[in-house]
């Protein structure tokens, strides 16, 4: 009956001891587990696989854009913010292309404003009064893929056929002409006279063609 009596009560200290082995080993994991829930409530977005530290700061400098490419002569080709060249923002001179007779002139824009403006289009060339007079068609060929947007005291050209050099041309002599510029929405106001170089210039409306304001005359494309 003693031995019966000790077995027993060791026995039942035995499963005691596991019981509170077990009790203590799962009140280890549910600690943890609450306050983890506390800390983050049901329902609050986790960042997704892979975006940690740089997805959402890619599509933020996204919105804000890419700094704008260079055109040549370190001329930003970026147009946010650019205004378009006025007639006062720029000064227009003439120079004869080196044949005989004169069919072509270079016209040469440089940017006087101290200020970066940008020239849209082509020069509007009209021989003769402003106001009447027809302006000089453009050459598609001519028009550069970037846009020209002018630094403080850079120039632009645009390449002009004032005549075919035939002798039966019905020409008229000139010695300075109105050159106007576009806005953004059309052309602007205003416009710059331009004196032709010594000896004035033989025009025949009929052939005058005008090429787009470029950073440099090209051959091919400006070739007209």
């Amino acid at each position: 009956m003693r031995t019966c009596r000790k077995n027993t009560v060791l026995a039942a200290a035995a499963v005691a001891v596991l019981s509170l082995g077990l009790t203590a080993c799962g009140g280890g994991d549910a600690a943890p587990k609450a306050a983890a829930d506390r800390a983050a409530p049901q329902g609050a977005p986790q960042p997704a696989s892979g975006t940690a530290g740089g997805g959402s700061g890619d599509q933020a400098a996204g919105k804000k854009g890419t700094a704008p490419g260079a055109a040549p002569g370190g001329v930003s080709t970026g147009t946010v913010n650019v205004p378009a060249c006025t007639h006062k923002d720029v000064r227009i001179t003439a120079a004869k292309a080196d044949e005989t007779p004169t069919e072509h002139v270079t016209l040469t824009a440089t940017n006087t404003s101290g200020h970066s403006c940008r020239l849209y289009e082509y020069p509007l060339v009209a021989f003769g009064d402003v106001q009447t007079a027809k302006d000089v068609p453009a050459v598609a060929k001519s028009k550069p893929a970037a846009p020209v947007v002018l630094k403080a005291g850079v120039p632009a050209y645009a390449n002009l056929r004032v005549a075919a050099g035939g002798a039966h041309e019905d020409n008229k002599v000139v010695t300075r002409f109105n050159v106007n510029l576009f806005a953004a929405d059309g052309p602007a106001e205003g416009s710059a006279v331009v004196t032709v170089p010594a000896g004035g210039l033989a025009v025949d409306e009929a052939a005058a063609r005008t090429g787009y304001w470029t950073f440099e005359l090209r051959r091919g494309a400006d070739d007209f």
